[in-house]
């Protein structure tokens, strides 16, 4: 079958591309494979934030820990 179609239609011409190989869809086979990707994402995430909002709090303690004298 070749790649490219020549289609005629009332006097005009056009061509149609055709895939040369056709794709499965990797993600619809492996269904389990994607949700664990996505559970470690969002456990990832969810340890990056919670280490992000541990270091700002002890930023923010440590700046309302000094002392101002007038």
């Amino acid at each position: 079958m070749p790649a490219v179609n020549t289609i005629e239609h009332e006097g005009s011409f056009s061509l149609q591309l055709q895939p040369l190989v056709k794709r499965g869809n990797w993600a619809d086979k492996n269904r389990g494979v994607v949700l664990v990707f996505v559970i470690v994402f969002i456990v990832v995430c969810g340890v990056i934030s919670l280490l992000v909002y541990r270091r700002w709090m002890k930023h923010k303690a440590e700046k309302e820990s000094y002392e101002t004298t007038v």
